[in-house]
């Protein structure tokens, strides 16, 4: 076991080292927390993820999609990158093979078109859901309807135990959306 200034660091079940879990860093020195593999006591390489962005795939309608979260967002024009731009030719060399929109401070909103000989498999919307936090009840609410119009409101957007307006809803493309504003809501866990 690492004594507590230090941290196990696995590059492969063979090949363990101890690194200082105080690191030097230009601004000064930086304490970081350990961080354990669940269910042991063992330490494990510090995570060093900048952000999480959503990302989601559609089946040939990502430009269509991106113009209209672009609608509910703002922002500048996205740049689509497709698939002919990185070499292939065919028929899904128009498809797009990556777009970002940024959504909000440090927030990337991605997509991608399915290739066509996968598409049959594709199921739109069922395994990603995308919360939001609204600054205020206004955007809240302007949020929700502009994603639910043309959609399918599966929670309305109303006061919860956790929140001041909270709703879900599936927008027209069948991505599903939580639009959370916790107001002056406290909620306490039980």
């Amino acid at each position: 076991m690492p004594k507590s200034s230090e941290k196990m660091v696995k590059n492969s079940p063979s090949n363990a080292k101890r690194t200082s879990v105080l690191d030097p860093d230009p601004c000064g020195p930086t304490v970081r927390p350990a961080v354990y593999a669940l269910g042991s006591s063992e330490t494990l390489e510090e995570a060093t993820m900048k952000r999480a962005s959503p990302y989601l795939n559609f089946p040939g309608t990502t430009e269509e999609a991106f113009a209209f979260y672009r609608s509910v967002f703002g922002g500048g024009a996205p740049s689509f990158l497709r698939y002919r731009d990185m070499g292939m030719d065919g028929p899904d060399a128009d498809l797009v093979a990556h777009v970002s929109l940024p959504i909000a401070e440090g927030t990337m909103l991605m997509g991608s078109d399915v290739a066509t000989a996968s598409q049959q498999d594709h199921r739109v919307g069922t395994n990603v859901e995308i919360h939001l936090t609204a600054e205020d009840a206004d955007e809240a609410r302007r949020l929700f309807e502009a994603l639910s119009e043309g959609g399918t409101v599966s929670m309305p957007l109303e006061k919860v135990a956790w929140s001041e307006l909270f709703g879900a809803c599936v927008d027209r493309f069948g991505v599903r959306w939580m639009v959370d504003y916790e107001g002056s809501v406290q909620f306490a866990m039980p």
